[in-house]
């Protein structure tokens, strides 16, 4: 019997995110100067920055390659940042080697096509609801936030809630 993706939510201690589609909503602005400007949630930001501050792991492969993305994750503590990842396994397995990670342990949110070998490998896949059809089918949990709009948030919320990780973030800050 395959475990509801609640079940798996006590055993991860690693998120790992792509960028476009998942902490950003997918679209591009593109400046006269041909700069490519994204949006990300601070909600998103927030979240992650609390799930490092009690000890898991934050990381993130993706296929883009700004360099300000880049910036603004390291910015929140976050030191596995592979830009310019096509094809994520190697990547994915280069993580998993490094910190010695039980696929268990491992939730991954992608919204595309590239995600794929990533997301067939982890504990627990996941996705934001506007991710392509290929990834919704693919994963344990859908979100029912849009990339960039707080699926990050959501799901490690849900996380760290049930590994009673939550609140205690706020009553350590009273």
């Amino acid at each position: 019997m395959e475990l509801s993706y609640k079940q798996l939510l006590p055993k991860i201690s690693t998120f790992i995110f792509d960028v476009d589609g998942v902490l950003t909503n997918g679209m591009l602005t593109i400046m006269p100067s041909g700069e490519l400007v994204r949006h990300m949630n601070v909600k998103d930001g927030y979240a992650m920055k609390i799930a490092l501050n009690k000890g898991f792991r934050v990381c993130i492969i993706s296929g883009g390659t700004n360099q300000a993305v880049k910036s603004r994750l390291a910015a929140l503590g976050i030191e596995d940042i592979y830009l310019g990842a096509h094809d994520k396994i190697q990547q994915y397995n280069e993580i998993v080697g490094k910190y010695n990670l039980s696929t268990e342990n491992v939730l991954y949110m992608g919204d595309d096509i590239p995600d794929l070998p990533v997301m067939q490998k982890v504990g627990l896949a996941s996705c934001p609801n506007d991710a392509v059809p290929e990834i919704q089918n693919a994963s344990k949990y859908i979100s029912n936030l849009k990339g960039g709009e707080g699926c990050v948030r959501d799901v490690i919320e849900q996380v760290l809630k049930v590994q009673g990780k939550w609140n205690d973030y706020f009553d350590a800050e009273a």
